[in-house]
This record gives structure tokens, sequence and C-alpha cells, in this order.
């Protein structure tokens, strides 16, 4: 089995199961992701975390299918790009945040995949290669949107021109990863982190979720009038009567 989806009550685990192509995307992967997202509806989930069950997140689009793919259309294999790209929104929409949990490193569509999560995990020795210049190949899955968003276009332009890795410790100076953990914590860092979001007012964290989002793209002028709509919504529902009667009584709020 190349990809499954571990249910652990508040929290939903996508496991990467292609270990013996370090993680390569397939079939099974976006089926169970694009899964995981619609699961994800359901008031109990929190958080969903992607991870691998090998040594490696995600290496990428697997040469032998694209190779492949040289004998499709262009209109056929703009078609099949348009399906990752379609998991990159789904992933976008999810209710709940998304974690990507890293060990040995995210190459090529698999950075793509890591960058569209919410928040990065990282084992210590992780890199971040996107690699698709090395086979002749391009950014897709929204990778150069990402990249924009995270680091000084010199960095950007380095990592997509020449396809070489950035360390983990690297891209978490940069902001790019949120936490960075021993080889082979990953997934416990991660599920620490879900942890702590499932603590807190799931209904806002899906609201901030889209503002942070949707902020990178919006002009000043809307981005307050979009705050200004989700606050006067937020301020008379019952998660904030909650963490405003906590507050004032000096006690964790029960959401």
């Amino acid at each position: 089995m190349s990809a499954r989806i571990e249910d652990r009550g508040d929290r939903l685990i996508v496991w990467n199961g292609n270990a013996e192509k370090r993680g390569a995307l397939t079939p099974e992967l976006y089926e169970a992701i694009a899964e995981a997202m619609r699961m994800a509806e359901d008031p109990r989930i929190r958080a969903v975390i992607l991870t691998s069950e090998g040594r490696f997140f995600c290496a990428g689009g697997d040469l032998n299918v694209l190779i492949e793919r040289r004998k499709l259309t262009e209109a056929e294999r703009r078609e099949r790009v348009d399906g990752l790209h379609d998991l990159v929104r789904a992933m976008r929409a999810c209710p709940v945040p998304v974690i990507a949990a890293i060990e040995g490193g995210a190459a090529g569509a698999g950075l793509s995949l890591a960058l569209a999560c919410d928040m990065i995990v990282a084992c210590e020795e992780a890199q971040f290669t996107a690699a698709y210049v090395k086979a002749g190949l391009v950014p897709d899955a929204g990778l150069t949107a990402s990249l924009a968003r995270l680091l000084p276009r010199p960095l950007s332009m380095e990592m997509c021109l020449l396809g070489r890795p950035v360390m983990a410790m690297r891209f978490a100076e940069l902001g790019a990863v949120n936490r960075i953990c021993a080889n082979g914590k990953a997934l416990d860092e991660a599920l620490m982190l879900a942890d702590t979001l499932a603590a807190g007012p799931r209904a806002a964290q899906a609201v901030i979720r889209q503002l942070v989002a949707q902020a990178y793209e919006t002009e000043e002028a809307d981005q307050l009038d979009a705050e200004r709509n989700a606050m006067a919504h937020a301020a008379g529902g019952d998660e904030a009567a909650e963490g405003i009667a906590a507050f004032l009584d000096k006690r964790k709020p029960r959401f």
C-alpha cells in the first residue's frame, strides 16, 4: 500500500508509503490526501498531518511516470498537472490546520506539498530541494508562489534555477519551517503541535487560516474589510463567549 490514512480521533495522519522510491508521488497518495481533506470536515477533526513511512518525506514526481507522459498530448499532460493542483487547492481549503512532518527531506513536488501545508516540522538533517531543473522541468503545485511568499527573491531563484538543497536549519532561520527536531522525531513533534492546536477554538482557527492565506494576494483595504466581517461574526459566537469568560476568570478556556 503506497498511502493510507490513520484516524487518531481528533487528528488524521496521511502516510506516504512509497518508501522504496523515496516517497515519490502516486495516485494512491493523491487519493489519500484528498480523502483526508474531506474527512477533516468532521467537527471532531482538529488537524491533518502528512508524513512518510520511509526515510524521505516525498521526492516528488516519479520520473518513470513522467517518461510515459511524454507520449501524451500537451493537453493531456496539463490535465495530469491539474490533478496535482486540485490537491493543493483542497489542502488550502481544508477547515483545519495541515502539518507536514518531514524526515529526510522534500524535493520537487514533494517540496510543493510541504509548503502547501500550514506548518512544517522537520528533522535536523532534512533537506528541501526544488529539484525540477535537474530533470529539465519547471516547478508546479504552487511552488513558485509559496517560495515567493516565504523567501527573498535571490534565494527562491537559486533554489529553482540551480536545484540546490537547503538544510532544515537554514529553512527554519528563513521562517519556512516551524520546528526542528531530532532525526526520527518529526511525527512526534507534529503530534504535539496538533495537541496544542486541538486545545484552541476550531471555528476561529478555520477563519484565521483563510484570512492569513488570502492576505498575500489581497489589497490592504479589502483585507481590512475581511477582518472586520470575520471579527464581527466571531465576537458573537460561542467560542468568543468561552474565551473571554476564561480570560476574565483567569482559567484555561474549554473550547
